[in-house]
């Protein structure tokens, strides 16, 4: 990308700035309506297993099996995208070689079969993984060079993230703020805004819908509702560690103790089973809008949120396919709601607040939440919101849902010399571009 120089070349960066877009806008529009229709297929997939196993709770004795094809597909088809979200990550870091097409019908496929037969997971993983490899598809017909491919993935990874949550705002800058903790790429800003509003814009366009959720009561600054917020935001942010820290314990878990991969969903599976019939509710599994638009209107168990958090982490940690956002907004909803026993801030609004934060804690994205509270709840929600994600950021540590994130500035820490150095090379590659 041009960078700024002195004032007697303002034409030059002028011309340099209109060539870089000229280039950059078809390719960021073709990978936006690319993620926003693989968006659209997988929220439309979901809604259909939702039904079908909501209508036939039998289907849910079939987890076990589920899993079990699920690991043997990615055992002898997909053992090159095995990696997932971390995969796209690496590729952004350290451009190597064309994500396999493959990725895009493995993902949509098992995060379709995780929710059919009652596994507890999210979307947000698969509309990342399809978008940004079916974006990644544009390399070689643009022959784009390998660091021109960092920015046609972060693109693809903010399309699906619009996309799937209706958010452009906060999808754009996720594609930018999830790759380090601490440092944001300006490199993309442009491909990415484009690409998350046209896939937003691609996925309404299919006739999908998404879920509204309403803030009823947010009321005027004080001191005391500024100090609530960041008591709830360090709550949420110290659940968002501990839910990161726990999959990745269970993944390791059964990788330690189980040596063919296809078992462990089966055996996860087994577990989560047999949970959802000894406690006689469907309301922990799948993605749970229904439990999370409660949390928006009218005090809900205090317990739920640790029901969501057991079951996600169980799934996931045994290898079931989706993702870890859509939970995470479960677990925030109706911690926030829980919260509203203690604090002095309305249910509705701490629901919101808790949607948000501890996603931003889990993800390491503070700026993207925060928008993204602005774009579902409005700017007076947006902003108690935006002081829970900042300091859920800074009280969910150093560890997140994304292995592959690295590290430019440690939270709470001034730069010290090795992190410099990190920006400085950040910044050579930016040149490079």
């Amino acid at each position: 990308m041009p960078q700024p120089s002195r004032p007697d070349s303002f034409l030059s960066d002028i011309q340099a700035m209109i060539r870089f877009l000229l280039k950059w806008t078809p390719i960021a529009l073709l990978a936006g309506i690319l993620g926003g229709s693989a968006s659209a297929l997988l929220l439309w997939s979901l809604q259909v297993a939702t039904n079908l196993r909501e209508a036939h709770h039998w289907l849910i004795a079939l987890l076990p099996l589920a899993g079990l094809a699920v690991g043997c597909a990615y055992r002898y088809f997909g053992t090159s995208v095995e990696g997932g979200n971390n995969l796209i990550l690496d590729e952004v870091h350290d451009p190597q070689r064309t994500i396999p097409i493959r990725m895009t019908p493995l993902i949509l496929i098992g995060t379709f079969l995780t929710h059919l037969f009652g596994g507890s997971a999210g979307r947000e993983g698969t509309a990342i993984q399809t978008g940004a490899s079916l974006a990644d598809q544009l390399a070689k017909p643009f022959r784009l060079s390998r660091l021109e491919r960092r920015i046609l993935l972060m693109s693809g990874i903010s399309a699906g993230f619009a996309s799937v949550f209706g958010t452009p705002l906060a999808g754009a800058i996720f594609g930018l703020e999830v790759l380090a903790i601490g440092a944001v790429s300006y490199e993309a800003l442009a491909p990415c805004f484009i690409a998350a509003f046209a896939g937003d814009l691609t996925t309404r366009a299919w006739g999908i819908a998404h879920t509204v959720y309403q803030v009823s009561d947010a009321p005027a600054f004080n001191i005391r509702g500024l100090i609530s917020a960041a008591v709830a935001g360090a709550i949420f942010g110290l659940v968002a560690m501990a839910f990161a820290k726990c999959v990745h314990a269970i993944s390791a878990a059964f990788k330690a103790r189980v040596a063919w991969p296809p078992l462990r969903p089966f055996l996860g599976g087994i577990v989560v089973a047999a949970a959802v019939f000894a406690l006689h509710t469907t309301k922990y599994i799948g993605l749970g809008i229904p439990g999370i638009v409660a949390a928006f209107h009218g005090q809900q168990p205090g317990y739920d949120w640790l029901g969501k958090f057991v079951f996600t982490v169980v799934t996931l940690g045994a290898g079931f396919k989706g993702g870890e956002v859509t939970p995470l907004f479960f677990i925030g909803a109706t911690l926030g709601n829980a919260l509203s026993h203690v604090l002095p801030l309305p249910p509705s609004l701490l629901a919101g607040m808790g949607f948000v934060a501890v996603f931003a804690g889990a993800a390491n994205t503070p700026v993207a939440s925060t928008l993204m509270a602005v774009e579902l709840f409005g700017a007076e929600a947006g902003a108690y919101a935006g002081i829970a994600c900042v300091f859920s950021y800074l009280f969910s540590g150093h560890s997140g849902i994304y292995r592959s994130q690295r590290f430019v500035n440690r939270k709470g820490v001034i730069d010290s010399d090795e992190s410099l150095l990190l920006q400085a090379k950040d910044h050579e590659l930016t040149e490079q571009l």
